[in-house]
This record gives structure tokens, C-alpha cells and sequence, in this order.
């Protein structure tokens, strides 16, 4: 087999004050690499798991898993135009005198299938330019609410002195934590917005993996750690050729249609990713070492 190019992934815990994509610049030139992609976009304020893909891992960012988890703090009693600290305060309200039964109720209706409006200072595209170009110019655009999931919600704990309080979130794609502030701010009627973030999971990554930037260089993950909430299945030696070809191969288990599959070489390293195909058959759709 041909020489592999890199292939792996690094979880930074992103500093404060930079943003997802100057950490890339700063991977890149830490490992000499042009080749090198983030997931799941930390705004320049929020601290946390950032998965850097390396090499060709860059490809397989659409295979992870989307689900995230946060920890973050609340400030109840203002309203910003971003639905966090760093925004212009629109207004500020008393806090009524709130316990952990009454906050706790409140949050029950955040928690399951949930609408959420993104922040006016979003990448959110309206027609055709993100969100937060236009709030930058001083626009207000209506952004329509849109479905996400918030399967764990807890009170983690409730100062009354300061009107904070602490959060874990555990959360679909596409949730903002700065909507849920605003949103709980509201349903207290007092307003709210995120006073501090910190992504404790991401992509199938969590702390527990993550480096700092001055660290860096580091080893690269096996980007097989990274799927392994998929399937996976090896080739046979006679199916390498095939396989770089972009050929169709039986598939030795039962899988739902268009389901994606890890592949595996006869050295038991990653190949690339399949997709479950009529007539129990697997295809190629991401060949990392491909022939012609």
C-alpha cells in the first residue's frame, strides 16, 4: 500500500480571546501542515473542546457525532444584543427572588425537542449573508426559530446575590447556549443572557482528551476513536484493489439503507468510509488511498 498521508485529530482546549479559526493557523504551523479543519465553531469568548482534524481526518468531520455539552453561567437580569456579556445592554430588570424548586421549574421547559431563535449575532445565513455581517451594521433580522434537542439540562447551582447561575447542558447540533440564556431570562421575566461558556464535549471528544496550544506539537488520535459509533467492517485482502477502485463489496452485517461504515484495511488501519447499499452490498464513498 501506498504511504498514508496524516490522518488524525487533536482536541484543543481553546483559550478565551481567539477564535476557532486562528487556533487553526496556529495547528497548521505547529505541525508544518496545510491541511488542517476544525469542528463545531467556539465563539472567541468560550473556552473548551475544539477537534482539530489533521491530514485527511479533514474528510471525515461529517461523520462524527454532532452531539455537544457545556457548562456555563447565566446572568439573570439584563438583556444584550447578543444574548451574552460581551452585546450592548438593551435593558436591565429586578431578578425576582428565585430557589432551586422555581428555577428547576422553569428549566423543565427547556429540556427534550425544543424551538430555538438563534442569536442576531449568529453564523446563521439570511438570504444568503450570515447573521451577526448584518448585526454588525446595525440590522435586526428576524431569525426563524428551528428545531433542536436538549437531552440533559441541570442546575448545577444559584446565587441570588450576584443573580447567576450555573448550568450543564448536554445538546443536539445547532444549539445555542447564548438562545437558552436569553430564552430562561424571559421565561423568569427578567431577561438573561450567557455571562461565561465552556464546552466540555464535542464531536465525540471531550477535556479529558484535550491539549492546550502551547503543548502543541502533540501525537495525533487514531481518527478511528472518533467513529466508533459506527459501524465497522475489514477488508479481505483480495478486496483492496477493489476497494481503491471505488468498487462495491458485500457487506458481512445487516445495516439500515445508506447507513455510513468504517473501513478497515487488512493492516486494521482506517481506509475510508462506506455506505450501505441495495442488495446488502457497501460503497465506497471515501477512499483514503485510491488508485488512478
Amino acid at each position: 500500500m501506498a504511504e498514508q498521508v496524516p490522518c488524525g485529530f487533536l482536541v484543543l482546549d481553546k483559550p478565551a480571546g481567539l477564535t476557532s479559526h486562528a487556533c487553526v493557523g496556529k495547528v497548521r504551523r505547529a505541525y508544518g501542515l496545510r491541511r488542517v479543519g476544525h469542528g463545531g465553531t467556539l465563539d472567541p469568548a468560550v473556552t473548551g473542546v475544539l477537534p482539530i482534524a489533521v491530514g485527511a481526518a479533514t474528510r471525515l468531520l461529517p461523520y462524527l457525532e454532532g452531539d455537544k455539552a457545556y457548562r456555563g453561567v447565566v446572568q439573570l437580569g439584563l438583556r444584550t444584543s447578543t444574548d451574552d456579556l460581551e452585546g450592548e445592554v438593551l435593558s436591565r430588570c429586578p431578578v425576582p427572588a428565585l430557589d432551586p424548586a422555581a428555577l428547576e421549574l422553569a428549566l423543565a421547559a427547556f429540556r427534550g425537542p425544543i424551538q430555538q431563535r438563534p442569536p442576531q449575532v449568529s453564523a446563521v445565513h439570511v438570504d444568503g449573508e450570515r447573521a451577526y455581517a448584518r448585526s454588525r451594521r446595525g440590522e435586526t433580522v428576524e431569525l426563524a426559530a428551528r428545531s433542536v434537542t436538549v437531552y440533559r439540562l441541570e442546575l448545577l447551582g444559584w446565587d441570588q446575590a450576584s443573580s447567576q447561575l450555573e448550568l450543564e447542558v448536554h445538546c443536539s447540533a445547532g444549539t445555542y447556549i447564548r438562545s437558552l440564556a436569553r430564552d430562561l431570562g424571559e421565561a423568569l421575566g427578567c431577561g438573561g443572557a450567557l455571562a461565561r461558556l465552556r464546552r466540555t464535549e464535542a464531536l465525540g471528544f471531550g477535556l479529558d482528551q484535550a491539549v492546550t496550544l502551547e503543548a502543541l506539537p502533540q501525537p495525533l488520535l487514531d481518527p478511528l476513536a472518533a467513529l466508533s459509533h459506527l459501524p465497522q467492517q475489514w477488508l479481505e485482502p483480495e478486496q483492496w484493489n477493489g476497494w481503491r477502485c471505488g468498487r462495491a463489496f458485500p457487506a458481512t452485517q445487516a445495516l439500515d439503507a445508506d447507513a455510513p461504515v468504517a473501513v478497515l484495511g487488512p493492516d486494521g488501519n482506517l481506509a475510508g468510509m462506506a455506505r450501505a447499499v441495495a442488495g446488502g452490498l457497501l460503497q465506497p464513498k471515501l477512499v483514503f488511498d485510491a488508485a488512478g
